[in-house]
């Protein structure tokens, strides 16, 4: 994949390299806002693709920046939102990333055969070491995701991380927000 970042200049390259069949992986998304624009590039460009007869089938992950939510704002708010800031932006994101999965839209692309494009939780080690070492990959384990880990989460994962229930807990959150 080549990555290219989701900013308003990168949208049109986003949705110029789907439709030219080049895998992508649409970098530092800080927000839902940032991740439906970059969707709605992919989409694009994948429609083109269904339009011009060509195969609907080309990868891509949209990655969405965690912890430096919380690295941004540590100093600024109380203790009892501390790390909480990243993952609530991360889902809301994800609210919205499962709701275009259910649209009519999607569902068109989907069955014409066009891949989702997965949400990558990026920048998922912990910063604050008063807090888990797998705070974020719990919190943020859901279906059709990516967690692009450091070394030292997956081992502390490994070692104590449980994730069976975070799938529910984080889709149910984010049907909430």
């Amino acid at each position: 994949m080549i990555k290219i970042p989701g900013t308003r200049e990168g949208l049109p390259a986003i949705e110029e390299a789907i439709f030219a069949g080049i895998p992508v992986n649409v970098t530092l998304l800080f927000s839902r806002e940032q991740y439906l624009a970059a969707a709605e590039a992919f989409l694009r460009g994948i429609e083109r693709r269904i339009d011009a007869g060509l195969k609907a089938d080309v990868g891509s992950v949209a990655s969405v920046f965690v912890s430096r939510w919380d690295a941004a704002v540590k100093d600024r708010v109380s203790d009892s939102l501390r790390n909480q800031l990243g993952l609530a932006v991360s889902q809301r994101t994800y609210k919205a990333y499962r709701a275009l999965l259910s649209s009519p839209r999607w569902q068109r692309s989907y069955n014409l055969g066009a891949r989702p494009q997965r949400l990558l939780w990026a920048s998922t080690g912990t910063k604050d070491p008063l807090a888990s070492d797998v705070l974020y990959i719990k919190a943020l384990a859901a279906p059709f995701t990516v967690n692009t880990m450091p070394e030292g989460a997956l081992k502390a994962l490994a070692d104590h991380g449980d994730i069976r229930r975070s799938c529910v807990q984080t889709e149910e959150i984010a049907r909430r927000s």
